[in-house]
């Protein structure tokens, strides 16, 4: 159930700014939530729903912040990704690739600081075939075996059998690359990254959504089982995996077609198959930085 609290004397919904909560975030509790009204006592508060349409909340240019975990702050981000509102994270997952790759704090009061005294910036997100993703896709095993990592980590184990299932059904694929690069060849994985780790901090690049590229690493491995031991080395075992991604590219636009068909997937959630389109844009939203 959505809680709304409005802030006594209020007189306009396009002055007043949203603080969006989780309660089910990883570093929060009562202490902390107490906090945060109080940092916040001027804006418009509510409980994180996934069914809430924002835009009738408050103003079309009002400041939008969000307390949660990755996927909460997924969410909004997506939600907001063509809108003017300048947007504060404030990161409380278990992960949190997203704040960390932009510099931002994990800690709460250093996160609100940010909030109160930055200052907004676009910042680049990767579309795959129209979906919006913010850590990164992946083509091939490397996302199947993210995704089983995740199922895993969550204990869901009916989709880490499916999981399963898919890695080891996993071959090689031959795939043609236009747009910004051109080539072709055979490989395992495709991977396009926009942020320095994904899924349960794997570190996979030197990239910031700061930086106006995504990066493709093509075959992300030498071997099935090279990705396989990597990959849930770092999401279940929580140990450094070892070795690079393989050759990496910059680009801002590419087509990618294989043979056969491929799943694909984008922040760790399947999205269909190939062929995909997949470019670096820049949002419309600003996200509050660290001056």
């Amino acid at each position: 159930m959505t809680t709304k609290t409005r802030a006594a004397g209020s007189k306009s919904r396009r002055a007043i700014s949203l603080l969006i909560m989780s309660s089910k975030a990883g570093s929060m509790t009562p202490e902390i939530e107490a906090k945060l009204r109080k940092a916040f006592a001027g804006s418009l508060i509510v409980e994180f729903d996934p069914k809430m349409d924002l835009e009738k909340l408050v103003g079309p240019t009002a400041m939008i912040v969000v307390a949660g975990g990755d996927g909460t702050i997924g969410w909004v981000v997506r939600k907001l990704v063509d809108t003017k509102h300048p947007l504060g994270i404030l990161s409380m997952g278990t992960f949190n690739n997203f704040a960390k790759s932009l510099g931002l704090p994990t800690t709460v009061d250093a996160a609100i600081r940010v909030v109160k005294t930055g200052k907004p910036h676009p910042i680049t997100l990767g579309r795959l075939n129209g979906k919006v993703f913010l850590e990164a896709a992946a083509i091939g095993l490397f996302g199947e075996t993210i995704a089983a990592g995740e199922s895993a980590k969550d204990r869901a184990f009916g989709a880490f059998a499916e999981d399963v299932k898919h890695i080891a059904e996993a071959k090689p694929f031959k795939y043609e690359l236009s747009g910004d690069i051109r080539g072709s060849g055979s490989a395992m994985s495709l991977v396009f990254t926009n942020t320095v780790s994904i899924g349960s901090q794997m570190p996979v690049s030197d990239k910031t959504p700061m930086d106006p590229y995504l990066e493709l690493s093509v075959h992300a491995g030498a071997s099935r089982t090279d990705i396989v031991k990597r990959v849930l080395a770092r999401a279940v075992l929580s140990k450094h995996g070892e070795g690079g991604l393989g050759q990496v590219f910059k680009f801002r636009k590419l087509e990618v077609t294989a043979k056969p068909q491929v799943r694909v997937y984008a922040d760790n959630a399947q999205a269909g198959r190939t062929p995909v389109t997949i470019t670096a844009e820049l949002s419309a939203v600003q996200v509050i930085l660290k001056r």
